[in-house]
């Protein structure tokens, strides 16, 4: 198997719920037109809290892709990771059988998984007693569980697992997945990334860290990432999934192929819990090497989605690791669509990778928006608030992550 031609795998499908739409139209119609997915904290009452934003996925109702009692026994972020893959399966126009269920896999990341539920059942344990704790606590608890209900709800054998490496899982999920494809181990990946992270628990945490902007008043402006004024970024929720598939295959059933997955690298900072290494050295390397694995040289990348979330430390290193993995004559145009979604943690990376196929598929840069005073030690070209016309064959994804996690991918035009 070693000494055989690794696989060229695919994009041919694509789901996502997010806070800037539901349908990859309204999605890229928010990218497009600056409108933000932040408001105030419905979720709960988050009266007393320092950040009082989020952005959160509106008219969601899971009986819409789950029967009701299925989904009253899943998390939110479960539920979500559902009505994801069995839009991206229906957008492939893929049929899941008996006679190829057992090599369609599923690899859905998420940093906090069912928080949301853990902090209701804890609650209930310490103030109804262990007698009261739901059944289902620890199922609809676990990380994995997205991935399980997604291979559940379609009937899919292959492959599945889950990715937990903080805000880089769904980029690992996307990366691993693709490699499983290449290896042979499956002809079909659903790959990407849920999270429901807008509880008490979650947003009391990332302010004990003054990690969240508070700017309360403005919330729709509130992430900017690369400006001077940021102040952290805003909590966000949602999933996105994408249908990863052997060339091949995908030929085979005429699919509609949206964009090749052609280079993918992690590293690690192993520096800190919490702060990028302020070299950029762990983030330049996934970088660099996710090109070269593509094939490609750092002027072939046409533009670069960041992983730009709008807290100083991270934009201001990002930054600095691009021009240390490209050189100061190659670094592309730049930007983050965190400005609009919010920072989906786990979820984000599947998110911003439905962005980069739809930038191959259109020839449209997605701006920075909210950017309007240029930080010094963020010089790149963000694409400040205005779509770009461009030629785009080659895009690298940034994911960085707690821990020290790294993870770059390119997504390229298909050709023949």
């Amino acid at each position: 198997m070693d000494n055989l031609p690794k696989r060229r795998v695919v994009v041919t499908g694509m789901g996502g719920f997010t806070p800037i739409g539901s349908t990859i139209d309204e999605i890229w119609s928010a990218l497009m037109d600056g409108r933000s997915g932040t408001g105030p904290i419905t979720r709960f009452d988050a009266a007393g809290f320092d950040s009082r934003i989020a952005a959160e996925v509106g008219g969601f109702d899971p009986r819409d892709h789950m029967n009701p009692k299925d989904a009253r026994r899943a998390d939110r972020f479960i539920q979500l990771a559902v009505a994801a893959a069995q839009t991206a399966v229906d957008h492939a126009e893929l049929s899941i059988d008996d006679g190829n269920r057992g090599r369609i896999g599923v690899v859905i990341g998420s940093a906090l998984g069912g928080i949301e539920t853990a902090e209701r059942e804890l609650n209930t344990l310490a103030t109804r007693g262990p007698q009261r704790v739901s059944p289902f606590f620890i199922p609809m608890y676990l990380a994995d569980m997205a991935s399980g209900y997604v291979a559940i709800e379609l009937g899919a054998k292959g492959p599945n697992l889950a990715t937990l490496s903080a805000c880089a899982s769904a980029a690992h999920a996307i990366g691993e997945g693709t490699e499983m494809i290449r290896r042979g181990a499956a002809d079909v990946i659903l790959a990407g990334g849920s999270e429901a992270a807008v509880t008490p628990g979650s947003v009391a945490g990332f302010n004990a860290l003054k990690a969240l902007s508070t700017r309360n008043d403005e919330p729709e402006t509130a992430s900017r990432p690369f400006d001077a004024t940021r102040d952290g970024f805003v909590v966000g929720e949602g999933s996105a999934v994408l249908v990863l598939e052997a060339l091949e295959h995908a030929q085979s059933r005429g699919a509609r192929i949206l964009a090749e997955v052609t280079g993918y690298a992690a590293s690690a900072d192993a520096y800190h819990i919490t702060q990028p290494s302020p070299d950029g050295g762990g983030a330049a390397t996934a970088m660099a090497v996710a090109v070269e694995s593509a094939g490609l040289t750092a002027s072939d990348i046409d533009y670069i989605n960041a992983h730009g979330t709008s807290t100083p430390f991270n934009d201001r290193i990002e930054s600095a690791a691009i021009v240390q993995a490209f050189g100061d004559t190659n670094v592309p145009p730049v930007s983050s669509i965190k400005a609009l979604t919010g920072h989906l943690l786990g979820a984000a990376g599947a998110v911003e990778a439905l962005a980069c196929v739809e930038t191959l598929q259109r020839q449209i840069l997605p701006p920075t928006w909210h950017l309007e005073t240029p930080d010094p030690d963020c010089s790149l070209d963000y694409v400040r608030n205005e779509p770009r016309a461009a030629t785009v064959r080659h895009i690298l994804s940034n994911s960085l992550g707690f821990g020290g996690h790294n993870v770059s991918i390119v997504f390229s035009a298909y050709n023949e």
